[in-house]
C-alpha cells in the first residue's frame, strides 16, 4: 500500500516541518505569490545550491533515494516500472549487483536496472545538469525503460505492450495528443506528475527549448495544453506519499536542492490551477470477526466483517505472521503459497482511497493440512483464476489488468459485464495473458461461451509464446450467448516458469472466459534417477506398503512421491525414524517415483 501524506492548504511551514526536512527559510519569499510569479520564485530557490554530481554519481545516489521501505520492505531497489503495490513483485533488483552494464545487457524484464530520464535526455541534447538530476532520473528496469523510449507519459487507449506491474505502452486516449504514450500504474501517477512539474520549474529558463511533447514553448505555464489537465488530475488522485517525502529528503542531501511540489503540494494548484488533493484524514473502522473458513495443504480461506469509512473503504490489507501479503477488495480472501502442516497467524487492516489505514483486526491462527496429493505444494505452482477480482463491470472494450493470487492478468479488447460461473472476462479481438507462473505446467482447463451472434471458433493457447493447443467455443445466434464449453489441454508438460496466453482467432466474435485452472509439472518423473543408496521392496508394491532398505534409513528427512506426469501426490517428513516402511495414500495402479532427499527410485503400484 502507498502511504499517503496529505499536506493541508494554509499550513505550509508547520506541515513541512513535520513531514519533510526543509531547511528553515528555504522557501522565503513565496508567501502570497501564485501563477508565473510563484513558479519563477521557486525556480530561483531550487536552482541555488543545486550541485551537479555527474552522471555516474546517480548509481551512488540510488542507494539512499530508492530503496523499498514501503511495500515488501525488503530494502531492494524501488522501481516504479516493476513495483506491485498490492502483491509480491515479479522480480527484485539488488542495488549495485543488478545494475545494467554499458550498452544495456538486458533481454527481458528483471535482467537489470538502469537510469531512466523521465524527460528524455535527447530532448535537451544530453545537457547538464539535466542529464544527472536525480529528481527526474530514476532507477528502473532496463527493458521497460527501453520499451518506454522517449514517449511522453499519458493515458493509454489501446495497449501494444504491458509490463509485469501493469505499466502500459500504446495509443493515447488524452484529448489533444494522438501519438504513442507510456502510462504508469495509478500508484505512481502523482509521483510522475510532480517530477514533471519540478522539471518545468527547475529548468524554467530553458524549458521552451526542450523538445518534449509534454512541455510548451514558453516559460509559463511551461506544460503543454494537452498534458496539463492530465497531470493535475494525477496529482489530485495520487497525493504525496511517504516514499516521495523520503526520496526528496535524500535527493536534497545528495545534490542540494528540493522538489517544492512534494514539500508543498498546494503549490501545484497555486501555479497551474486545478483543485487540491483530498484532505480526507479519517481512517476506516477496524475490521471485525476475522475467521478462518477453510484450510488446505497450501492455503487458508479468511472472512471478516466489513469496515466503514467517511468516504469509502477501498480494500483490505492481509497480513500473514505479521507481514503484509496482499490486498483484498471484498471481505473474503484465500491466502495461497503456504507450507503443509504449518500454523500461521493472520490479521487484516482496512484502507481508504486517500491511503488512511485502520488499526489491525483481531488475530486468528490457521493450520494447513498435510499434503496428501492432488497437485503442487505452493499456491502458484498449481492454480486457478476465477475472474472474481477483474475490474468493475463495464460494457466498453479496452485493456483490463488485475492481480489475483499473486498473478497479474492482462486482457486486451475486453469487457467485464458478462458472466459464466459468476464473473467472467469477455474478449473480442484480443487476448488474455498471465504474468510468469512458477512450478511447471502439466495441463490446463478453461470454460468459454460466445455471446451475441457469431460462428463457432477457437482461441490459441500459447505457453511461453508457443501454441500448445486450441480452446473451442460454440456458435451463438442471440445476445444471451451459446453453450458453455469446458476444454482441457493435456500433456503440456513444461517445467519451470511459464506464461499463459489465450488469443482469439477471430476479430469479431465476443467470447467470455471463466474457471481457468492448471496442474503442476516437473521433470523428476520423466528422467529416472538411479541410486545405489536406497532400495524399495517388494516392487511392484501391494497393499499400499512401501518398504525401504538403506544403511542410513533414519537420516532421511523427507520423501516425496510423484506420478508420471510429474505431479507431487504425497509428502512425508522424517518417515523412517522408527520404522522401515511408508504407508501410501491409496495411490491408483501405475508407475511412481519416490524421491529420498537428493535421490530417487522408481516403483510400481499394483
Amino acid at each position: 500500500m502507498k502511504i499517503k501524506t496529505l499536506l493541508i492548504v494554509g499550513l505550509l511551514f508547520s506541515v513541512a516541518n513535520i513531514f519533510a526536512q526543509i531547511p528553515t527559510g528555504y522557501y522565503d519569499g513565496t508567501t502570497g505569490l501564485s501563477g508565473a510569479a510563484l513558479k519563477t520564485k521557486l525556480w530561483e530557490i531550487i536552482k541555488n545550491g543545486h550541485q551537479d554530481k555527474g552522471y555516474d554519481g546517480l548509481w551512488t545516489a540510488y542507494y539512499t533515494t530508492d530503496r523499498d521501505k514501503y511495500y515488501e520492505k525488503d530494502n531492494s531497489l524501488l522501481d516504479m516500472y516493476s513495483e506491485k503495490p498490492t502483491s509480491n513483485d515479479s522480480y527484485n533488483f539488488t542495488l549495485g549487483s543488478n545494475q545494467c552494464g554499458v550498452g544495456g545487457n538486458y533481454n527481458s524484464e528483471g535482467d537489470c536496472y538502469n537510469r531512466e530520464h523521465t524527460i528524455p535526455q535527447s530532448s535537451f541534447n544530453d545537457g547538464y545538469p539535466m542529464r544527472s538530476d536525480v529528481h527526474h532520473v530514476l532507477p528502473t528496469d532496463g527493458y521497460v525503460n527501453n520499451k518506454r523510449g522517449t514517449y511522453p507519459y499519458g493515458v493509454v487507449a489501446s495497449s501494444s505492450w504491458t509490463s509485469t506491474n501493469g505499466s502500459k505502452l500504446g495509443s493515447s486516449a488524452v484529448n489533444g495528443y494522438s501519438g504513442t504514450v507510456f502510462e504508469p500504474i495509478d500508484e505512481f501517477k502523482g509521483d510522475f506528475a510532480r517530477i514533471i512539474f519540478y522539471f518545468a520549474t527547475r529548468y524554467e529558463n530553458i524549458i521552451s527549448t526542450v523538445s518534449f511533447p509534454m512541455f510548451g514553448d514558453s516559460a509559463y505555464p511551461g506544460i503543454s495544453s494537452w498534458s496539463l489537465p492530465m497531470l493535475l488530475q494525477w496529482h489530485k488522485n495520487d497525493p504525496v506519499s511517504e516514499k516521495e517525502i523520503d526520496r526528496n529528503n535524500a535527493a536534497y542531501a545528495y545534490q542540494g536542492n528540493r522538489n517544492p511540489y512534494i514539500d508543498n503540494p498546494t503549490w501545484v494548484n497555486d501555479v497551474w490551477g486545478g483543485s487540491a488533493p483530498s484532505t480526507d484524514t479519517q481512517a476506516p473502522t477496524i475490521p471485525t470477526n476475522l475467521t478462518v473458513r477453510n484450510t488446505t495443504s497450501s492455503s487458508v480461506s479468511l472472512s471478516w466483517t466489513a469496515s466503514t469509512d467517511n468516504v469509502g473503504v477501498s480494500g483490505y490489507e492481509i497480513y500473514v505472521n505479521g507481514n503484509y501479503t496482499t490486498t483484498a477488495t471484498s471481505t473474503t480472501t484465500v491466502v495461497n503459497g503456504l507450507t503443509p502442516s504449518t500454523t500461521y497467524s493472520f490479521y487484516v487492516k482496512a484502507k481508504d482511497a486517500a491511503g488512511n489505514t485502520s488499526s489491525q483486526s483481531n488475530t486468528v491462527t490457521g493450520t494447513t493440512t498435510e499434503n496428501t496429493g492432488g497437485g503442487g505444494s505452493t499456491g502458484t505452482t498449481c492454480g486457478t483464476e476465477t475472474f472474481e477480482t477483474i475490474p468493475a463491470s463495464s460494457s466498453s472494450y479496452s485493456t483490463r489488468t488485475w492481480t489475483s493470487n499473486s498473478i497479474t492478468w492482462t486482457a486486451t479488447d475486453a469487457r467485464t459485464d458478462q458472466n459464466l460461473n459468476n464473473r467472467a472476462i469477455l474478449i473480442q479481438n484480443g487476448s488474455l495473458t498471465s504474468s510468469t507462473i512458477s512450478g511447471g505446467m502439466g495441463s490446463l482447463t478453461v470454460s468459454t461461451k460466445q455471446y451475441y451472434s457469431g460462428s463457432a471458433g477457437s482461441f490459441n493457447l500459447l505457453i511461453n509464446g508457443t501454441v500448445v493447443g486450441t480452446i473451442p467455443y460454440t456458435s451463438s445466434t442471440t445476445s444471451s450467448g451459446g453453450t458453455i464449453t469446458t476444454t482441457t489441454i493435456s500433456n503440456i508438460n513444461l517445467t519451470g516458469n511459464n506464461v499463459i496466453k489465450l488469443t482469439n482467432n477471430s476479430t469479431s466474435t465476443r467470447v467470455a472466459i471463466d474457471d481457468l485452472s492448471w496442474t503442476c509439472y516437473n521433470d523428476l518423473a520423466t528422467s529416472e534417477i538411479k541410486s545405489n543408496k536406497f532400495s524399495i521392496y517388494p516392487n511392484p508394491i501391494k497393499n499400499n506398503m512401501l518398504f525401504v532398505k538403506s544403511e542410513n534409513l533414519s537420516k532421511i528427512k523427507k520423501v516425496e512421491i510423484y506420478n508420471t506426469s510429474g505431479v507431487l501426490v504425497q509428502v512425508a517428513e522424517k518417515p523412517f525414524l522408527n520404522k522401515n516402511y511408508l504407508v501410501l495414500k491409496n495411490l491408483p495402479k501405475g508407475i511412481y517415483f519416490a524421491k529420498f532427499d537428493d535421490n530417487a527410485q522408481k516403483f510400481v503400484v499394483e
